[in-house]
Order: C-alpha cells, then sequence, then structure tokens
C-alpha cells in the first residue's frame, strides 16, 4: 500500500491588521496578552506540521481498523473454542473406563509380503498379551485404482493367518484395504463409478477366500455424504456376512462444529470432517469403525485430549450398540501441518476417551481403542496404553 504524501493546506498569515494611528500614543504593549490567532500568524498545526485530513489517510486508518476488526472475528471464535476443548479436558473419568477387550492395531504390509518370519509373530504375541487387542488389521493391499488387488499383494497371508491363530487364540486378523480417492485430485480410486465398486466386491470376496477373519477399509479422502460410499458398504456387508466375518471401517473425525466440513472445504478443498449424521449412517452398515483420532491441529497435549474426548462422545451418540466403536490412538511422532507430536500423545488420547465415555455411555461394552501404527510405535507408547487403559 503506498503512503499517503500531500500536506494539508495551511493557514496564510492575517495580513488584515490596520495601520497604527501615528496621531494617537503608543499603545503599553508590556503587559498586553497575545492574541492567540495572530502570535504566529498560523493555525494549530498536527504533530509534524502535518494535517490529518486527507482522503488518502482516512482510506489508510479505515483499512487498518477492517483488518482488526477481521483479526479478531477470526481469532476470537477460536480462541472460545480451543477454551471450550481445555475445559473438556478437565475432571476425572469414570472407575470402569478401561478396555473391554475390543481394542485393535494396525500392522503394516511387512507381515503378509515376506519380510515377517515366525520370530516377529512370536514377539508380536509376546508384546499383545495381557492386552486388550482383539483385532489386527493387516496391511493388504493397496486397491488398484479401478479396485482390482492382485494376489502378489498379499502372498504371505495363509501363514500370518496360521502363525497369529496358533500364537494368539481368539485374535482375528483383518484385511486392512484401501487407495486414495479422486476427490480432490485427478488420480485414485473413483467410488462414483459401479465398476469400480463391483471390482472393490470382487477383490473382497477373494481375498476372505484366503482365511482372513474380516475386511477393513480405509478409503480416503472420503468425503461427507458420499452415497457412492454408502452403496459400496451395503454391497460389502453381504459378502462378509456370507463368510461370517466383520466389515469394519476406518472413519474421519466428525464435525467439532455444526457444519464444520463445509466451510473448512470451501477455504481449503478438504472438507476433512464427516457430518455426525453422516458417521451414524456409515456405522449402521458397519460391524465396526474405527476413528481416525489424530491429525487434529491442536497445539497442546490438553487440547487434543479435550478434542479426542468431544469426538468420542460425538461418536458415541450416533454409533449403534450393536456397531463395535473404537478411537484412535497415535503410536505414531510426525511433525507437519495438522500434526505436532508433542501435543498427539497416547497418555492425552488415552485420558480424552475415557472422559468421553464416561460422560457418554459409561457401560458401554462394544467400545476400545485402535493403535496406529505397529511400526512406528515407541516402548513409551505401549507402556501408556498399558498403564492408561488396559490397567484393571
Amino acid at each position: 500500500m503506498e503512503h499517503a504524501t500531500d500536506r494539508g493546506p495551511t493557514a496564510e498569515p492575517d495580513t488584515d491588521e490596520a495601520e497604527p494611528d501615528m496621531d494617537k500614543a503608543e499603545p503599553d504593549t508590556a503587559d498586553a496578552e497575545p492574541h492567540p490567532e495572530t502570535e504566529t500568524g498560523t493555525e494549530p498545526q498536527p504533530p509534524g506540521g502535518k494535517k490529518d485530513r486527507t482522503p488518502a489517510r482516512r482510506r489508510l486508518r479505515r483499512l487498518r481498523r477492517g483488518a482488526l476488526a477481521l483479526v479478531l472475528a477470526l481469532l476470537l471464535p477460536l480462541l472460545a473454542a480451543e477454551t471450550a476443548l481445555r475445559v473438556n479436558y478437565m475432571g476425572d473419568p469414570a472407575g470402569g473406563a478401561y478396555t473391554r477387550g475390543q481394542d485393535a492395531i494396525w500392522l503394516g504390509h511387512a507381515w503378509v509380503d515376506g519380510r515377517k518370519k515366525d520370530a516377529d509373530v512370536a514377539a508380536l504375541a509376546e508384546r499383545l498379551r495381557g492386552t486388550g487387542i482383539r483385532d489386527l488389521y493387516v496391511h493388504a493391499g493397496p486397491l488398484e485404482h479401478d479396485g482390482t488387488l492382485p494376489p502378489s499383494a498379499y502372498r504371505n497371508a495363509p501363514w500370518l493367518i496360521g502363525a497369529v491363530h496358533r500364537a494368539l487364540p481368539g485374535v482375528r486378523v483383518q484385511a486392512w484395504l484401501g487407495d486414495q480417492l479422486a476427490t480432490e485430485s485427478p488420480d485414485g480410486l473413483r467410488l462414483e463409478r459401479a465398476e469400480t465398486r463391483t471390482a472393490v466386491v470382487d477383490s473382497t470376496r477373494r481375498i476372505l477366500d484366503t482365511g482372513f477373519d474380516g475386511a477393513h477399509f480405509d478409503l480416503e479422502p472420503l468425503h461427507s455424504g458420499d452415497r457412492h460410499y454408502l452403496d459400496l458398504l451395503d454391497a460389502l456387508r453381504a459378502v462378509t456376512r456370507a463368510h461370517q466375518v466383520p466389515l469394519s471401517v476406518a472413519a474421519h473425525q466428525i464435525d467439532p462444529l455444526p457444519a464444520f466440513h463445509s466451510l473448512w472445504g470451501t477455504l481449503t478443498n478438504h472438507p476433512k470432517w464427516w457430518s455426525q449424521a453422516f458417521f451414524g449412517e456409515v456405522a449402521r452398515r458397519v460391524d465396526q469403525i474405527a476413528v481416525m483420532s489424530y491429525d487434529t491441529m491442536q497445539p497442546l497435549p490438553s487440547l487434543y485430549g479435550g478434542y479426542v474426548a468431544q469426538q468420542t462422545s460425538l461418536a458415541l451418540e450416533v454409533t449403534p450398540p450393536t456397531t463395535d466403536l473404537l478411537m484412535g490412538l497415535p503410536f505414531f511422532h510426525e511433525n507437519r501441518f495438522g500434526h505436532w507430536a508433542h501435543a498427539e500423545t497416547v497418555p492425552a488420547a488415552v485420558r480424552g476417551i475415557r472422559l468421553g465415555l464416561s460422560r457418554t455411555d459409561p457401560d458401554r461394552l462394544r467400545f476400545g481403542v485402535a493403535l496406529y501404527v505397529d511400526f512406528a510405535a515407541t516402548e513409551d507408547d505401549w507402556t501408556a496404553y498399558r498403564d492408561g487403559w488396559v490397567r484393571p
């Protein structure tokens, strides 16, 4: 913005004084008071000798005031929301808000592509004994953009399933399938194509024939209200029921404020959140739903924990009692936009989950946590999970 440089008009000296009368005696001026308008011969000036009356300066002031008003309009709601999250993190969870034995963990692709061996399964079994983990989501994809899945992607699946069943009786091995959707970029899987949805269903049928104990889907970025996704879930449910195994999905977070996904989508072209109503529609179509309650943009553990407490309550309100609801725990440590490792911690998430469960549905049995992800987890993550969620 250019700065105004014009000076305002200045008053001319007063030149209309009458000539002195030479016939009269000179007045005694020693004690005379000077007239304020004639002492200097000019009108009073603002500091610096500039008048603050030009149109350019008035426009500049208006712009500054408008900018300040805009900043306050953006910051005040944000500060109010963050304060609410901090308050939401206060209080004590109910005494019984611990594991129900319905927990899960996401496992990387190394478990089915030949890199893992019997010793790795033994170590995993030792790690999981005494916890509440019942489901392993083993990465067996990704799907091709046309919905197909080559058998080579999960060639060691029969070995893994048998080894886990022997080492950890009762633990289910689910095929974790997914792909990037073409919702925000030209490349990716297109759910609006009927032939693609049919291919996904066929791929699921074939992978379940391998012996997996369930099918777990993670399709992103999935926009709220996507009817093609709901149609896909209806078709997949028929397949999983025929195999007598659960259909499971990873779910986006729920709007922290009404219709927030619409506002965020308009600003960024990435809606990120689902409406609570859409979350409920998805939850009614599956046997298990795991909320990806991380990557929240929260800068402090207390704010992250308060956010997770809110997400837990929102999800509990619309998830049928016949569907397993799992809340995600961040077993990874990255620093990037949307995720601060120092804020999104396992202790903060566990406390938030326990608070949300205690306030909303403390007696719910079909509830647990889901750990993301095995290959990035630290000993501190496992200790926090055990101490915060598994104990008695």
